[in-house]
């Protein structure tokens, strides 16, 4: 489904990556080990290797051929050899039938936060996601400290339907999550 894919915006260039690319993914994770473990779930050890990472993307690249997923990985146009992972924005678990919808989440470099990349990047994902994969509902949870995610899909319309509490377990606690819902007017 999602091979070969490449979304663009006006500075990320957003890419399916695969097995092979496993050392730019671990790289990005290396270096944002600290910055990220506040709002991901606890990883052991393994997490942090080339193995783990190349299986990983392996296995996206599956759920993804078998339409349960779409996952790009960021990089700055500048990087015109796509070297230097900075992010990655993921629809998860895709459910079709009656239901057409899917959890958004993503993830940004400690080092390009507040340049907007985030929200660049999701708007072209929500757009390949309506337009092409004709899904009806996309939604996010986040933290309610989580400011600076909870500006992103706000200013991309998302609407607040609640407060889910003990929600997600992140970082080795139960967490609540304000769950922001964006439809497809289109399909309705």
């Amino acid at each position: 489904m999602s091979k070969g894919i490449s979304l663009e915006s006006s500075r990320l260039t957003l890419r399916v990556l695969d097995a092979p690319d496993g050392a730019k993914v671990l790289d990005f994770f290396l270096r944002n080990k600290d910055f990220l473990k506040e709002w991901e779930t606890a990883r052991e050890d393994s997490f942090y290797t080339l193995d783990y990472q190349a299986e990983q993307l392996a296995e996206e690249l599956r759920r993804a051929e078998e339409g349960r997923l779409f996952k790009v990985w960021l990089f700055e146009k500048a990087d015109r050899n796509f070297e230097r992972v900075i992010g990655s924005i993921a629809l998860n678990d895709i459910v079709r039938g009656c239901f057409h919808s899917c959890f958004l989440g993503y993830r940004l470099d400690k080092g390009v936060t507040n340049r907007g990349y985030m929200t660049e990047g999701v708007e072209q994902v929500l757009f390949y996601a309506f337009n092409e994969l004709k899904l009806h509902r996309i939604e996010a949870n986040i933290m309610p400290h989580n400011a600076a995610s909870l500006r992103v899909v706000e200013k991309l319309g998302f609407y607040n339907e609640g407060l889910a509490t003990k929600y997600l377990k992140i970082n080795g606690r139960w967490e609540d999550h304000i769950h922001k819902v964006l439809r497809n007017h289109a399909l309705e």
